[in-house]
């Protein structure tokens, strides 16, 4: 039976790191948080606390996935500290939602972005229109341009890994080039009104409620999502021992800096009044520093930003449901590995297909948010599951362990838990959306697990 080839090294996996996180939300949410936080320091504050912690669970996830270095990443973690139920949960939302709805609003953000320059090609322009009573059905192009995009990149990665790497790492790279150029051009040239956008630096009034941070925090943390990406390409990794935690702290430390670095020129670039709910602050940035013919430039920055991000996702998502498949708890086509490319084709064409229909379904976007929210319980569980398994398998080698243990990997619990907390407290109707749709998949579970049940024991 053919097995996953690791082909990846270093440089692949730092740049998978980055160009995972790395795609339009920092180009989209600093607005969106100016709205929540009135200051420039706060706002500064908000993003360098997402970095941190995220640095923290990149440690955490640095021992997991040396420990157990196979294809699933937080998948095969929760497997092995909480048993199959709550891993297939985690599976279970990241196939049908996490994964294929994320594929699916990159795709859908890189239509918006390319639309804005090429207008025929826009999700707003109609190429069909249909009523079926009281369902209506449009077909625009741009949807046909998001899916077209899926299929690419996903028929790119099913014919080896190394050249969905190649690609991403390319766009990866011009993206990293970018966005320090943009940010050195405006601190040299850019005409900004220099320290007067900086006052009141950290307080334009009252200080924000813990709802209100926490609503800023979470959209901070989301826009950071997918640093664990290498985790689920542990498989396919060379060295795992040494390369997973060096991958995962250069890459998020990476992304902290350019993202703080972007947030600084933004501040410079607009009082914080003109940030608060503008959702495309990079390009209004631009505009403010370069002149309004630099927007249409920056718009296809972040299309070509958008994309990378789009093949790095289309890369480690299929790698989850592959894992479930081969653990009995997902369709068994699933866990087919390809003989000569050595990859989950099936998976990877299955998630292709889940994520171009949601491109027409048009209805991910909702249960995206929702999902959102029950998903911060995964993230603080995965983190507890090193405490689990230090108690478990003491023996078992550990090539890294999580540095300033116990207290960094409690602290990130704690964190996440009381995000989800702030959030249920100021949202609970999506909050609650998003664990209904997470439980629907328990009668799923217990169906897969009953008929598979031989096969339902995980591997190591």
């Amino acid at each position: 039976m053919a097995e996953l080839a690791r082909r990846l090294g270093l440089a692949d996996a730092v740049f998978l790191v980055i160009g995972s996180v790395f795609g339009s939300g920092i180009f989209l949410t600093s607005g969106i948080i100016a709205a929540e936080l009135p200051a420039p320091g706060l706002i500064w504050l908000v993003w360098s606390a997402g970095g941190v912690l995220t640095v923290i669970g990149a440690l955490i996830y640095a021992e997991l996935g040396t420990l157990y270095p196979g294809s699933g990443g937080p998948y095969v973690f929760l497997r092995e500290a909480y048993g199959t139920g709550m891993a297939f949960l985690y599976g279970w939302a990241f196939f049908w939602v996490i994964g294929g709805g994320g594929i699916a609003a990159l795709a859908m953000g890189f239509a918006e972005n390319l639309g804005s320059l090429v207008p025929s090609l826009a999700p707003a322009h109609d190429l069909f229109l249909a009523s079926f009573g009281p369902v209506r059905f449009h077909l625009s192009a741009g949807q046909l341009v998001a899916v077209l995009a899926i299929v690419l990149l996903s028929v790119l990665n099913y014919f080896g890994i190394q050249g969905g790497a190649r690609f991403q790492n390319v766009f990866t790279a011009l993206r990293l080039i970018a966005l320090v150029a943009f940010a050195a051009l405006g601190f040299a040239v850019g005409r900004k009104p220099g320290l007067q956008n900086l006052a009141p630096f950290l307080s334009a009034g009252p200080l924000p409620s813990l709802p209100a941070f926490g609503a800023a925090f979470l959209a901070v943390v989301w826009t950071y999502d997918a640093w664990y990406s290498v985790n689920c390409t542990a498989e396919e990794i060379r060295n795992p021992a040494r390369t997973i935690p060096r991958a995962l702290v250069l890459g998020t430390a990476a992304v902290t800096a350019l993202y703080l670095l972007a947030n600084i020129v933004y501040s410079m670039a607009l009082p914080v009044e003109k940030m608060r709910g503008v959702v495309r602050i990079g390009e209004s940035a631009a505009a403010a520093l370069f002149g309004p013919s630099a927007a249409a430039v920056f718009t296809a920055f972040i299309a070509a930003a958008v994309l990378g991000c789009l093949s790095a996702n289309i890369l480690f998502c299929p790698r989850v449901s592959f894992a479930m498949a081969r653990d009995g708890l997902f369709f068994k086509s699933l866990a087919k590995v390809h003989p000569s490319h050595r990859v989950p084709g099936v998976a990877i064409g299955a998630q292709m297909a889940w994520a171009a229909f949601l491109c027409f379904s048009g209805t991910y976007q909702s249960l995206f948010e929702y999902v959102a929210f029950a998903l911060l319980l995964f993230y603080a569980a995965t983190g507890y599951a090193v405490f689990i398994l230090r108690r478990k398998a003491p023996a078992r080698e550990r090539p890294f362990k999580a540095w300033g243990y116990p207290v960094l990997p409690a602290f990130y619990v704690v964190v996440n838990l009381t995000i989800f907390a702030a959030v249920l407290f100021s949202r609970p109707v999506p909050s609650l959306a998003g664990a209904a749709v997470i439980a629907a998949g328990l009668p799923a579970y217990f169906l897969w697990k009953a008929r598979n049940a031989p096969a339902a024991g995980g591997r190591t």
